[in-house]
């Protein structure tokens, strides 16, 4: 198999974080004002043909179970590699041995040419010894094209099948849509009832008011929108998958870039996570408390709360400024700008300290209320 020497560009990661969750959001939001769902989709096998295809994942989707011939094929990619890369291993310390014994030749021919004593027996020594390890270095590199050979074999037949399928790919939809009776709209399919988010145990989070509305859409949209990054994590660890164990080609940039990214991803979603009240909270007795109480002590512990959030903005403000003062990047091959990754830490905390806030507003008014 080919080698893969792909490595995600600095302008395509920031990009997609930038790009992806507003284009799923459209299509979500679309397929919500449709009233539309389920069904097969045309545009999803081919999603399915291109990034799963070569286990048959595309006609799997689509209920044929002529998929099951691609994972045999796939399977047996795997091994091959395995048993390739075992010789790839006894090549590269072959070929060592073979540039030693090189090396050591041709100090004993320059020192039998020197009248040294004892260098003929030397040269005589050093080439039995490179006579030796030469037939195995070229055994080694045999059998290593060999395996990779019959690696490329069944990728090719894989991909055979992928063009094949690639034009049959319509008729198929069409014939599964025919089956099951094309698109139902949503109200007609059945839901399961989704967990309900946090506690909700703090009283004051029921409160509405303008102020506090606007600040519940920041967050909302903000959450909504970092969500949808867990959609990348599929795709970049997906292809270090298939580039690790397929293509013997491991990347230098998948772990990297995603472990900053749901760093990042963390520190902004805190807003939205204290919205829906789901920071995690010693709520034995809290629960047991009267609605009144429950604020009052909210209203009390949030000094700590500011102090913290505080703190936060502060001294991310000073990792930026230093940061974009160096124009920081990692201390890796891939050398990613760092001070896009810190700019989450100050907004983050500028986000949950406006929650904050709201929250602040809405256990003063609950406490304003007839109710209360």
């Amino acid at each position: 198999m080919p080698s893969l020497t792909f490595v995600l560009p600095h302008w395509m990661y920031w990009g997609g974080l930038v790009l992806l969750p507003f284009v799923a959001m459209f299509i979500v939001r679309r397929q919500q004002r449709s009233g539309l769902g389920g069904g097969v989709s045309l545009a999803t096998a081919y999603l399915f043909w291109i990034t799963a295809g070569f286990v048959g994942i595309h006609r799997f989707y689509l209920r044929n179970w002529w998929g099951l011939i691609y994972i045999p094929l796939f399977i047996g990619i795997l091994l091959v590699n395995v048993e390739g890369r075992k010789a790839r291993e006894i090549s590269s310390r072959t070929h060592s041995a073979v540039q030693i014994a090189e090396y050591n030749l041709e100090r004993a021919t320059a020192m039998q040419s020197e009248g040294r004593e004892g260098a003929a027996e030397q040269v005589a020594a050093t080439q039995a010894e490179l006579e030796r390890v030469r037939p195995e270095y070229e055994s080694a590199v045999a059998t290593q094209a060999r395996w990779f050979g019959r690696a490329g074999w069944l990728a090719a037949l894989i991909a055979a099948l992928l063009l094949l399928d690639a034009a049959l790919l319509p008729g198929l939809v069409r014939r599964c849509a025919a089956r099951e009776g094309g698109l139902r709209p949503l109200a007609t399919m059945a839901v399961v009832d989704p967990v309900e988010k946090g506690t909700h145990s703090a009283p004051g989070s029921r409160v509405r008011t303008p102020l506090t509305d606007f600040v519940d859409k920041i967050n909302g949209f903000v959450g909504e929108f970092v969500s949808y990054w867990s959609l990348l994590a599929v795709f970049v660890y997906y292809y270090e998958v298939l580039a690790r164990y397929v293509f013997n080609s491991p990347t230098n940039w998948a772990h990297e870039s995603m472990f900053l990214m749901f760093g990042m991803q963390y520190l902004l979603s805190g807003g939205f996570a204290f919205r829906e009240d789901s920071h995690v909270r010693v709520d034995v007795l809290y629960v047991m408390l009267p609605d009144r109480v429950k604020v009052v002590l909210d209203l009390v512990t949030s000094v700590f709360f500011f102090l913290f959030a505080g703190a936060l903005l502060v001294t991310g403000y000073i990792f930026v400024r230093d940061a974009i003062g160096y124009w920081e990047v990692s201390f890796t091959e891939w050398a990613i700008q760092y001070w896009p990754v810190k700019v989450a830490l100050p907004l983050g905390a500028l986000l949950i300290l406006l929650q904050g806030a709201a929250r602040v507003v809405k256990n003063i008014t609950f406490l304003q209320t007839k109710e209360a």
